[in-house]
Parts: structure tokens; C-alpha cells; sequence
């Protein structure tokens, strides 16, 4: 069953208890959910949701991988896909794609995003996409089988194991920091 509007409010309002000092961040997204927009969608171009992985490794290392299209080092992660029931199984479905890491050899830290960010996408003529946001729901993964990746290759070119400390958003290190501390 695809990830439901209701997942999604229900997701935020659990992290927003947690982080309630965010929530003026989330207006775009409060807006989408009362014009009942299908976030879930990547057509829906007004914003939707993506999902996204920080896996973490029994040296307190996170794994980056290369993203071919955008050229940048990223956590993995992306779009929403029909077949998901659940923004944390989307999260993993993404990590085991761009990755070849089994879902059996990784285990979901906490019970909700450790962070969810909004953020501008530009427009992409060559996709014939307009600028819109990715309301992109972050989770925290652990794993000891670091050896195991094998990358999905059209997307993904190369990957590595850095410290906690080289993720640019500092929110999202100085959650992470805490919980692997």
C-alpha cells in the first residue's frame, strides 16, 4: 500500500514533539497536506516527499555515496515509490538500491527521522520539471557489514566511509553525533 498523507502528518507530528522548535519550518508542507496534495508523489510538483538513509557503521563511520546526475558526495536516498508502505521502509529501499547492502544486514535507530528537511529544487528543463521542494525524511541506520556495498551504478559512481563530523548539515551531525556518541 503506497505511503498515505496520513503516514505522513502522523510522521511529523510524532517528530515535532520531539522538535517542536522546527515547526515553522514545515509550513510548506502543512500546505500540501490541507490542499490534499499526494506528496507521496514525485509528480506532484508543488513539493513531495523523498526519503533518506545516514547509515552509520560499527566504526561510527557514515556511508556517502557519489550521485552521478547531481556530482555531489550525499547520503543515499531519493524519491517515493508506490510500493512503499512506510517512509522508513522507503529509506531503506533507497540505501539497499544505491548500495547492493542487504536490509537484513541494517537496522532502523529510533522509531522515527532523526531529521526532516525542506529544501528547493530547481527546475530541470531536461526532465521538464519545475522548481518545487523535497520534504525529505531522514533516518538513521546502523550496520556491521560495511564491506557489503556494491553499487547501483547508473546513479551512484563511488562511495565511502567518513567520520559523523564531515555531514554539512548541522543539524542533522549534531543529531546523529548524539545518538552514536
Amino acid at each position: 500500500m503506497p505511503i498515505t498523507a496520513q503516514h505522513v502528518s502522523e510522521t511529523v507530528n510524532a517528530y515535532l514533539d520531539v522538535h517542536s522548535d522546527e515547526k515553522a519550518e514545515f509550513a510548506t508542507l502543512f500546505g500540501l497536506l490541507d490542499d490534499g496534495a499526494d506528496i507521496a508523489s514525485r509528480k506532484e510538483f508543488r513539493g513531495h516527499a523523498t526519503a533518506g538513509a545516514v547509515l552509520v557503521n560499527e566504526h561510527g563511520h557514515v556511508l556517502f555515496i557519489h550521485h552521478v546526475a547531481l556530482d555531489k558526495w550525499l547520503t543515499p536516498g531519493g524519491h517515493l515509490e508506490p510500493e512503499d508502505s512506510t517512509l522508513s521502509e522507503a529509506a531503506l529501499r533507497e540505501l539497499t538500491e544505491e548500495t547492493g547492502i542487504p536490509t537484513a544486514a541494517v537496522t532502523l535507530a529510533g522509531t522515527g527521522p532523526v531529521h526532516i528537511d525542506v529544501h528547493p529544487i530547481p527546475e530541470n528543463p531536461a526532465k521538464g520539471e519545475p522548481s518545487h521542494f523535497h520534504i525529505d525524511f531522514r533516518f538513521l541506520f546502523r550496520t556491521t557489514a560495511s564491506e557489503l556495498v556494491t553499487l547501483q551504478e547508473e546513479e551512484v559512481s563511488g562511495y565511502t566511509w567518513r567520520p559523523v563530523a564531515n555531514i554539512a548539515d548541522d543539524r542533522l551531525r549534531t543529531r546523529v553525533q548524539a545518538l552514536t556518541a
